[in-house]
């Protein structure tokens, strides 16, 4: 994702954008309220096909039709934002409770802890961890495998950002300046003996505030920066996101995708990407993919096999829930990041003044990329290396995941027993080399 302005923020919708965009997001609410009579109808016939006293629910016809109620109900719900369910973790064997709260919040994120109670003192502190989630349509629940990974052996705090239609237009704008400047505060708020870890999208950001922290000479830079899948460099290896950017333009996704929030939301009047429309481009990057999950979903159904039902819900109640984002900020990520690739040509500012990743010298860098990651291709998250020069060699660590695609880098089996170890270790080190550094200047 991009950051910082080139030649200021986009404008957002222009009076010649096409008939339908502005009140497209009035249709849709229209399309889910028209939708309420036959969703109360549904599941009522849900309730009538799945009570044991009706003989029909024992049959393969009383079966299938609470199968396909249930299909409708999914495919026509509006699903809210994820709870974390992280409830415990497990610390030197030891079962732990955790309690997720904010420590600090503005109106377009707020900063979580996972907090550990622990009942007894560590041996050595745990090296604190800073995730900052993609602001691309998900919410930061996405990402909860990844701190699930890594709670037993850190302190992880993780940046939660806000649905913009719930966001009231009198807290003003949100781009990509107020998002690099967040990082930052984040980063002071914690005090310092941070490692950050940027999922995706939040790459750029993150290599922007950690830029302009060490040309300000700030003490609160992080000990080292980890970046997965991110699009640094997208001219590297492009994928279809990449070259579908490119080929649109800037005018067209101004032109067809920014719209209104409408009201009763909070944010009504907020010009914004609604998190439908993103949807829609999820789904239909592997339409036959999710078509074969949901005929899965009503056999399973059928069949009464409870644990693929169970997996199915899981993973689409997450999916499926996504928020907007702001239309000056989803505007420049695509103009600078996509269109014109700021960043690897030194041409990205922040506030007006530039951003240059060579003045980075205290924290260490590491880059973790998936094999076949159809998002971020290979290579564009490696570029971080070459804009970095003046980082030591035995401070930089560039890692593939053979075997995953995007998500696999920061999920899955084999995230948790072969990525997060390496990450944890290249953390151990640039923190000793931190200390060591520090002791020899004293």
């Amino acid at each position: 994702m991009p950051i910082g302005e080139f030649g200021g923020a986009p404008p957002l919708v222009a009076e010649g954008s096409p008939a339908l965009t502005t009140p497209m997001y009035w249709m849709y609410e229209m399309g889910h309220a028209s939708l309420n009579p036959a969703r109360a109808v549904t599941d009522a016939t849900k309730i009538l096909f799945q009570n044991p006293l009706n003989p029909w629910s024992h049959t393969q016809f009383g079966k299938s039709i609470a199968a396909a109620c249930e299909l409708f109900e999914r495919t026509t719900r509006r699903y809210g934002k994820p709870e974390w369910g992280l409830d415990f973790t497990e610390v030197n064997g030891i079962q732990t409770p955790v309690e997720v709260r904010s420590i600090w919040e503005k109106p377009f994120c707020r900063l979580l802890h996972f907090d550990r109670k622990l009942t007894r003192p560590l041996r050595a502190p745990h090296p604190r961890v800073l995730v900052v989630a993609p602001m691309s349509g998900h919410y930061a629940t996405l990402l909860r495998g990844t701190v699930e990974a890594f709670l037993p052996t850190h302190e992880v705090y993780i940046t939660d950002w806000s649905d913009a239609r719930m966001v009231p237009l009198t807290e003003g704008r949100f781009d990509l300046d107020d998002y690099v400047d967040y990082v930052i505060e984040m980063l002071h708020v914690l005090g310092g003996n941070m490692h950050v870890i940027a999922v995706c999208q939040p790459s750029v950001p993150v290599v922007a505030a950690v830029s302009v922290m060490e040309a300000a000479r700030d003490p609160f830079v992080p000990l080292s920066m980890t970046l997965m899948g991110g699009p640094i460099d997208t001219r590297r290896n492009p994928t279809s996101v990449n070259n579908l950017a490119a080929e649109r333009g800037i005018e067209w996704f101004r032109n067809h995708v920014i719209t209104k929030v409408p009201f009763p939301h909070p944010g009504v009047g907020r010009d914004v990407y609604p998190g439908f429309l993103q949807l829609s481009g999820f789904i239909t990057m592997n339409l036959d993919r999710h078509t074969d999950a949901h005929k899965a979903l009503f056999n399973n159904l059928v069949k009464g096999d409870g644990d693929m039902v169970d997996k199915h819900r899981e993973f689409y109640d997450e999916y499926l829930a996504v928020m907007d984002l702001t239309a000056e900020y989803y505007l420049q990520t695509v103009d600078l990041v996509f269109v014109k690739h700021a960043l690897p040509k030194g041409e990205m500012t922040h506030r007006g003044k530039p951003v240059d990743p060579s003045k980075i010298r205290r924290v260490a860098l590491m880059t973790v990329e998936g094999e076949k990651d159809d998002i971020s291709g290979l290579g564009q998250t490696e570029a971080t290396h070459a804009l970095c020069p003046a980082i030591p060699d035995h401070r930089r660590v560039h890692y593939v995941q053979k075997g995953v695609g995007h998500y696999g880098v920061f999920n899955g089996s084999r995230f948790r027993s072969e990525i997060v170890p390496r990450i944890s270790d290249f953390m151990m080190s640039a923190a000793n080399t931190k200390l060591s550094l520090v002791a020899a200047a004293e």
